[in-house]
């Protein structure tokens, strides 16, 4: 059944209203919006931190302080997580954090001394692998996420100072002590917290910045260029279907990666060519480092710990086309 002309206006009307808003210009204020916008208000600050450049003297020293203390490139990777194929500080983060929430607990129920000590001292023992590895992975970040990551590391490092306070003040036997800077740790954890995830989620440090490529890359073969028309040996950028690719040729064999770094998105075209011993030819990326085969896409250095997307090529005359496995 056709719409009526009022009916097909009125539905005009509402689908530019949602253009409107998808293309960035504001509907009217609403109470439900209002109270949106007060509640991001926690995030004004941090924002303000991302672009605080006074942090920066502190993060050269720092940075070139850390770089200095995780080489070789082998113990560095390790701290990254590459040989575990994700970042291993969130996963070491669970063991002072878990067990300073458990002294929170047992600090408000009596007889529990003893227990609460002991949990006390873990975390704080637990916290030099944990900052270790927080330190290695903030080396290789934009300057807007260190800056962020500065302050936690700071905030983090002042409630290991409480808590280590704590325990000392719990074996002198002044337990009220101890607890009073137990919370107060505690309040520091979660601070520091709130900012680890702000730069983890807000500012998607550590995540995989590829994984969306099978979903906006089409399926099946797609035309990439003619032969002739690719550099042999050099690294090149193409882009098919608005995805960027990178490109290398040698002879008639073409390899394809996404030449979007899935560490902080780099442009990987811009990178060094070299070849590995035992993966044949490589790329690392210009802005942090990480190292990337181009024959499989695997993670040979970090920070990188996600493999970069492959893609098969086959030569069909004298045109080169590409293909995503597994491309919704």
């Amino acid at each position: 059944m056709r719409p009526t002309p009022r009916a097909a206006a009125s539905e005009h009307t509402g689908l530019e209203k949602r253009s409107d808003f998808a293309c960035g210009v504001a509907p009217p204020p609403s109470e439900d919006c209002a109270g949106t916008m007060k509640e991001l208000r926690i995030l004004k600050p941090i924002s303000k931190l991302e672009n605080l450049a006074v942090l920066d003297p502190l993060i050269d020293v720092t940075r070139k302080l850390v770089l200095t203390l995780v080489k070789p490139r082998a113990l560095e990777d390790l701290l990254h997580g590459v040989p575990f194929g994700h970042p291993i500080h969130p996963v070491l983060v669970l063991v002072p954090t878990g067990a300073w929430a458990s002294v929170a607990v047992l600090d408000l129920l009596p007889g529990n001394e003893r227990a609460a000590r002991i949990l006390v001292a873990t975390g704080v023992l637990s916290a030099l692998p944990t900052a270790v590895t927080g330190e290695a992975d903030w080396a290789r970040l934009h300057p807007q996420q260190m800056r962020v990551g500065i302050v936690h590391a700071a905030t983090n490092l002042t409630a290991v100072s409480l808590y280590s306070a704590s325990w000392l003040a719990r074996r002198a036997g002044n337990e009220g002590l101890g607890k009073l800077l137990a919370f107060a740790g505690f309040a520091a954890v979660g601070t520091g917290g709130y900012l680890g995830g702000h730069l983890a989620y807000r500012q998607a440090s550590g995540v995989n910045h590829t994984e969306d490529v099978p979903h906006r890359f089409p399926s099946g073969w797609q035309e990439l260029a003619p032969l002739a028309a690719l550099p042999e040996g050099e690294l090149v950028r193409r882009v098919v279907e608005g995805q960027p690719l990178l490109v290398h040729r040698t002879g008639g064999t073409v390899q394809v990666l996404s030449d979007v770094c899935s560490h902080l998105s780099g442009p990987l075209h811009e990178g060094q060519l070299t070849i590995e011993p035992g993966e044949g030819a490589c790329v690392t990326c210009p802005w942090h480092g990480s190292t990337f085969s181009l024959g499989n896409g695997e993670v040979l250095h970090g920070p990188a710990t996600s493999p970069q997307p492959v893609f098969e090529t086959r030569v069909t005359g004298e045109r080169v086309e590409v293909l995503l496995p597994n491309a919704d």
